[in-house]
C-alpha cells in the first residue's frame, strides 16, 4: 500500500504543486524553459510508470479489500461512461487549445472560440475525469481507489491550476478568452454565452473517438486482464 500511496501522492502533488504554481516560475527562471520541460516530462513518465506498477503489485495484495463490486447496473453505467469519455479526451488532444501545453498562441487567432472549446476549455481533463470515475464505479477495492481517485483528483483540480496559471501569465487576454467558454462542460451553453456546433468539432475526431473506444473495449482483456464487456 505504501507504494502506491507514494506513487498517487507523487503524480499529483508533481502536477498542482510544481506545473500549477508560481514554483514553475521559479524553476524555469532557474534552468530555463526547455530543460524545465524536458525534466517535468521525464519526471510525469516516471511518476505514471510508478503509478502503474505500484498498482499492478497491489491488486492481489491481501491488503487490497473490495468495498463494492461490479453489478450489471454498474457495467452499462461504466460503458456509457467511457464512451463521453472518449468523445472528450480524443476531440480534445486534437483541437487547437490555450490551456494546451504550448498552444496559449491559438488565443490571438479570430476563430479561437470553436469546436470543443465552446463545450469545455478543458476537454481533455474532463475526458479523463470521467474514465476515471467510471472505473471507480465499477472497481470498489482500495487499490482502485487510490489510483482512480487520485487521477480524478488531479483532473478536476487541475482544471482550477491551469485556469490559475493561464491567468498569471496571459492576464487581461485571458480573462476575456474565460469569460467566453467554462470549466464546467456545457456551463458557457446552458448560460447562453456559446452555442453547440457539432460539426465545428470535426465528424473525424468523433469518428476517432469511437474508434479508439471500440478498441479499448475489445483490447481490455489484454491491456487490464479484465472484461470490460459482459
Amino acid at each position: 500500500m505504501q507504494s502506491l500511496i507514494a506513487a498517487a501522492s507523487f503524480f499529483v502533488l508533481l502536477h498542482l504543486l510544481v506545473s500549477g504554481t508560481r514554483l514553475r516560475n521559479v524553476l524555469v527562471g532557474v534552468v530555463g524553459q526547455g530543460a524545465y520541460m524536458g525534466a517535468f516530462s521525464l519526471a510525469s513518465v516516471a511518476g505514471l510508470v510508478w503509478l502503474g506498477m505500484a498498482y499492478g503489485a497491489a491488486r492481489h495484495a491481501g491488503w487490497n479489500a473490495a468495498y463494492w463490486d461490479i453489478t450489471p447496473a454498474t457495467r452499462h453505467v461504466q460503458l456509457g461512461l467511457q464512451v463521453l469519455a472518449m468523445l472528450l479526451i480524443v476531440p480534445g488532444l486534437t483541437t487547437p487549445n490555450p490551456t494546451s501545453v504550448a498552444q496559449e498562441g491559438s488565443l490571438s487567432k479570430a476563430n479561437a472560440i470553436q469546436g470543443m472549446l465552446r463545450i469545455t476549455r478543458h476537454p481533455f481533463l474532463w475526458g479523463v475525469a470521467i474514465w476515471a470515475a467510471g472505473h471507480l464505479v465499477v472497481n470498489g477495492d482500495r487499490a482502485s481507489i487510490l489510483l482512480f481517485g487520485s487521477i480524478l483528483v488531479l483532473a478536476l483540480f487541475g482544471t482550477v491550476s491551469i485556469d490559475a496559471k493561464r491567468k498569471r501569465a496571459l492576464g487581461d487576454t485571458w480573462t476575456a478568452f474565460a469569460a467566453q467558454t467554462s470549466n464546467l462542460p456545457f456551463g458557457a451553453i446552458l448560460t447562453g454565452r456559446q452555442s453547440l456546433k457539432i460539426g465545428e468539432i470535426g465528424w473525424w475526431r468523433i469518428a476517432l473517438a469511437l474508434v479508439i473506444y471500440a478498441a479499448l473495449l475489445f483490447g481490455h482483456p489484454y491491456i487490464a486482464g479484465v472484461r470490460a464487456l459482459p
